[in-house]
């Protein structure tokens, strides 16, 4: 069902390759006259309104019961497609740690595979708090990072701590709730 916390996550999916392309293809002759700078802001820009859909898509489908199956699939995927196009595109021009970016994408397909196999024995394992968190603590980091500013790779490995935090968690649960 195509409703507006859909139509805005399928926003985020549509913007996080736009942002990759501005991280990415700095010496591109399609931004031969830009100087880099602009071009991590015009990413950062788009970053924080790909960030803002995210919020605004959970919070619609809540409040005015917009919850549908395709939004529960859609909804992680734009996540992940987002922050896996801002850490490679940091990563690949030199701003973020190769090994911080490894961690939190090997945990990210690693629990996504997990809350595949619990949904195919029909089980929920949904988002926890401290899951939350740490798509906020990655999104800020990512913010930082992209901005160049103090602190930002304090954050990504702050980032990376939650992240494997939450994955523990992840795998607790399932653990509990799926017989092996």
């Amino acid at each position: 069902m195509l409703n507006i916390p859909n139509l805005l996550a399928f926003t985020r999916l549509l913007l996080a390759p736009v942002m990759f392309l501005f991280l990415v293809n700095q010496d591109a002759t399609l931004f031969h006259n830009i100087h880099q700078t602009w071009l991590n802001y015009f990413a950062a820009f788009i970053f924080v309104i790909a960030s803002a859909t995210d919020f605004f898509d959970g919070y619609i489908a809540r409040t005015f019961n917009q919850v549908t199956t395709l939004g529960k699939i859609l909804d992680p995927l734009a996540d992940k497609m987002l922050t896996l196009a801002a850490f490679l595109g940091l990563m690949m021009i030199g701003t973020a740690s190769p090994w911080a970016i490894f961690l939190i994408l090997t945990r990210e397909l690693f629990i996504t595979g997990l809350r595949v196999s619990a949904v195919a024995e029909g089980i929920d394992i949904s988002a926890s708090w401290i899951g939350k968190i740490k798509t906020v603590i990655q999104m800020i980091a990512i913010g930082f990072l992209l901005m160049q500013w103090p602190g930002g790779e304090w954050l990504l490995w702050f980032a990376v701590f939650l992240t494997l935090y939450s994955g523990y968690e992840y795998v607790k649960e399932f653990l509990q709730k799926v017989p092996l």
